[in-house]
């Protein structure tokens, strides 16, 4: 049975405030300020200067449970148009790693000993190792004096330090040229976006919020027009999941429209629920099994304006979300911004369905 919403919570800032007894939402608002931070480290460390070592070899993005794994995808498909040598994801450092290769990775887990053991032989055959990652422990001490590690400055929840581990990424890449991210710009528009979705702000004008109540008491399809939205879903869903405990679907648009029997379920999904139906009556109650499809589309241009054309032609009245309709910038910063706005909406979702915050508000699953 689908989720009981207290929707009039999202309206009311004094009675969110108190919900939020653990300070998710100003946490999440922190994003700007986690990609200043990120940036103070590098240049502290010397980032550029200890990466300025000619054309590496490869690129290996280690991806690890967590914000790791979303935003090493999402630093791939931002490398992947232009990038001059091979970007690799994986779970642990490969055998083949060599002096000419760079490794990046991103943890909150600082005692991750699998983590740790790879980063270590990374180290020892020369690879240059760049960690985001807590001073302490098992990871930050298997490349200590042989790596450089940029501790966390802006303290949040490890599921909300996506955009730290992804400015990162970016200051590594740049470091490297193999990418040109203006991380003040970044975080400049994350403040913005932070500004928008603040919790005085009622839900018509709030981003945030009404992303919130669009999908409650659905099945979230984040579907992606291009490869860096589709990146930016997997993030989605990780946060609707984090905090709302909500399971989304992701993939590809047209890889999802090759799935008849979800295409019919989306098709079918477009009606609007009844706004006087009873979710306690069965015989009103939200379809459980509900969509909606969200378009995610952070890409612009000929190919971006095509896929968004069979969209809608197939989809009618279909959900998307643009960042590049409400604001010029590049698509790095589209992304971040989007997956910012995704975060905030899980959090309010999950502030109104009684999953996170205050005392006694999680109501844990019953036999």
């Amino acid at each position: 049975m689908p989720t009981v919403l207290d929707d009039s919570l999202l309206d009311d800032p004094q009675r969110l405030a108190e919900a939020d007894s653990s300070g998710l939402l100003r946490a999440a608002a922190l994003a700007g300020a986690q990609v200043r931070a990120a940036a103070e480290a590098a240049a502290e460390a010397g980032l550029s200067d200890r990466l300025d070592l000619g054309r590496p070899r490869s690129v290996v993005l280690i991806d690890r449970p967590g914000v790791s794994r979303t935003l090493t995808r999402l630093l791939a498909a931002l490398l992947a148009p232009s990038c001059p040598v091979p970007v690799v994801v994986a779970e642990t450092v490969p055998s083949w790693i060599g002096a000419l290769d760079v490794v990046f990775a991103h943890t909150d887990d600082a005692g991750d000993r699998e983590l740790a053991a790879s980063l270590e032989r990374a180290a020892r055959f020369g690879a240059s190792v760049v960690l985001s990652a807590p001073p302490d422990g098992p990871v930050a001490a298997a490349v200590a004096g042989k790596g450089l590690v940029l501790a966390p400055r802006v303290p949040v929840p490890p599921e909300l330090a996506f955009p730290r581990g992804l400015a990162a990424g970016l200051l590594t890449a740049n470091a490297l040229g193999l990418l040109v991210a203006d991380v003040q710009s970044l975080a400049d528009q994350l403040d913005l976006e932070a500004g928008k979705d603040y919790l005085a702000r009622d839900s018509f004008e709030n981003p945030a919020k009404a992303l919130a109540l669009r999908v409650a008491d659905r099945v979230p399809l984040l579907w992606g027009l291009d490869p860096v939205a589709v990146a930016v879903g997997e993030h989605a869903a990780h946060a609707f999941a984090a905090h709302a405990a909500m399971v989304c679907d992701v993939a590809d648009y047209r890889q999802a429209l090759a799935r008849p029997a979800l295409r019919i379920r989306a098709q079918s999904g477009r009606a609007e629920q009844d706004i006087f139906a009873d979710p306690a009556d069965p015989a009103t109650a939200p379809d459980a099994a509900a969509t909606r499809v969200l378009l995610l589309a952070v890409r612009s241009g000929h190919a971006a304006e095509a896929a968004r054309f069979e969209a809608a032609e197939l989809l009618p009245g279909v959900d998307v979300l643009a960042p590049a309709e409400e604001f010029e910038s590049d698509e790095i910063v589209r992304a971040a911004v989007l997956a910012l706005r995704c975060e905030l909406a899980a959090v309010y979702l999950g502030l109104a369905a009684g999953r996170i915050g205050g005392a006694g508000r999680y109501e844990p699953a019953t036999a």
